[in-house]
């Protein structure tokens, strides 16, 4: 069952530079940054809800190739569910196209898997079932303390 929205990432070009503009538009601090493979990352919380911010750190990234196709901006949707497994059969039994047909462990050990943009009227779609390891939820346990709200 999807509970709700997990968060909402941007693609960016410089992460400390959309660290600050976030902090300047809404007064919100974000999470200190982490790194991913080649992606460096950041969280900004909004209730349940938070903004990611999404920076390649190698020309060939995948970010990199997002930004240089459609400019900064949207790159995903995520989507907290409970069982992840039971929703990714469901969505391939309904005919969905799926990016992962198996759940992996995000830089949080948390469960997560993409729908393909083209069963989702080009919006790339996350599901994420959060482990109870690390969490961005701030309801259960989050990434840092300015995550709260």
């Amino acid at each position: 069952m999807i509970k709700g929205v997990s968060h909402i990432g941007i693609a960016v070009e410089d992460l400390e530079n959309a660290r600050e503009l976030y902090k300047r538009i809404f007064s919100k601090e974000s999470s200190e940054p982490e790194w991913f493979g080649e992606i460096h990352f950041s969280f900004i919380p909004f209730g349940n809800t938070h903004i990611e911010l999404l920076e390649s750190t190698t020309p060939a990234g995948v970010m990199r190739k997002f930004i240089e196709k459609k400019g900064e901006g949207i790159h995903h949707i995520s989507f907290e569910v409970d069982d992840i497994e039971a929703e990714l059969a469901e969505l391939k039994e309904r005919g969905i196209q799926l990016i992962n047909e198996k759940p992996y462990l995000n830089a949080h050990k948390n469960l997560v898997a993409f729908v393909n943009p083209k069963s989702a009227k080009g919006v790339l779609v996350e599901l994420i079932q959060y482990t109870g390891k690390i969490s961005i939820s701030p309801v259960t346990n989050p990434v840092c303390p300015s995550c709260r709200t």
